[in-house]
């Protein structure tokens, strides 16, 4: 079942207005051109071989994170109540390689990194280590996510796409507290498959609407080690010519892991920002 999340409405229908507005400026440079190199299209968005591009996203954050230890079970620790973290700029970076029409290869590195100090409210545990109530603690999070896949777009027009992805991740997630008493450290990596799909269609030949999911649900082989990781991105690109873009999106990751004595809910949504270059 899918549930309509009035934020994501709200971020929609600002990425909506936003496009309707970009739509409004003159791109007449972009008659300056050659024809397209890949295929008979009209649009400008898809004339090009290599395509690098880069966006600064604010999410809204969810997390609630523990840790055992020596048999001791972990307090699930939030990541706002307990640790105090606030919103932080998060860099994305891309890069998209097509050597035909219909075939893309990707890469994008996605780090995720949140620091608070703070005073506890209440007493955690954490790597079978309790940290009491009122003691100032420092807090690291991290999460810094490699994806790399193939796209085939098996639907291919003039005027959009629609395609399959195939993706290799990997996944770095540590966590770490200090105080007087102690530092603890907990640490999980590895990679993960993920399959998704893609579409893009041209509202305008140079304003095209982008929508994308992709992930994976391990499967309940061993109790151990169970999880699930999903990834939206919904957005527009208004192309000035063949070889720039701006770019505005809405997406949302949710991660759900177990790992032996470690787990971890995380969800973080919002509205991000970028360009991008293409040759």
């Amino acid at each position: 079942m899918v549930r309509l999340y009035p934020r994501a409405i709200r971020s929609a229908g600002l990425i909506a207005g936003i496009l309707a507005l970009l739509s409004l400026v003159p791109s007449s440079a972009s008659a300056q051109y050659r024809p397209p190199d890949l295929g008979s299209t009209r649009v400008l968005g898809e004339q090009y071989h290599v395509e690098v591009s880069g966006s600064i996203w604010n999410p809204a954050l969810f997390g609630v994170i523990s840790s055992e230890q020596w048999g001791i079970p972990g307090t699930k620790i939030d990541f706002i109540d307990d640790l105090g973290y606030k919103k932080s700029r998060i860099r994305d970076f891309r890069i998209v390689l097509r050597p035909s029409q219909k075939s893309r290869f990707r890469i994008q590195n996605t780090p995720i990194t949140y620091t608070a100090e703070t005073l506890l409210n209440r007493t955690l545990v954490f790597n079978g280590i309790s940290f009491p109530v009122s003691v100032p603690i420092e807090s690291t999070f991290g999460w810094k996510i490699w994806r790399i896949g193939y796209e085939y777009d098996f639907i291919y027009k003039p005027r959009g796409f629609v395609g399959v992805l195939l993706e290799a991740r990997y996944t770095d997630f540590s966590a770490e507290l200090r105080s007087a008493l102690g530092n603890e450290f907990t640490a999980v990596k590895g990679p993960l498959p993920a399959i998704g799909g893609v579409g893009r269609v041209y509202v305008l030949p140079d304003v095209a609407i982008n929508f994308e999911v992709s992930g994976f649900r391990v499967p309940q082989i061993d109790p151990d080690y169970t999880g699930s990781y999903f990834d939206w991105d919904i957005h527009g690109t208004f192309n000035v010519n063949r070889f720039v873009g701006l770019q505005v999106g809405w997406r949302r990751i949710t991660t759900l892991i177990n790992v032996e004595r470690d787990s971890g809910d995380l969800k973080f949504q919002g509205l991000w920002f970028g360009g991008a270059l293409r040759y």
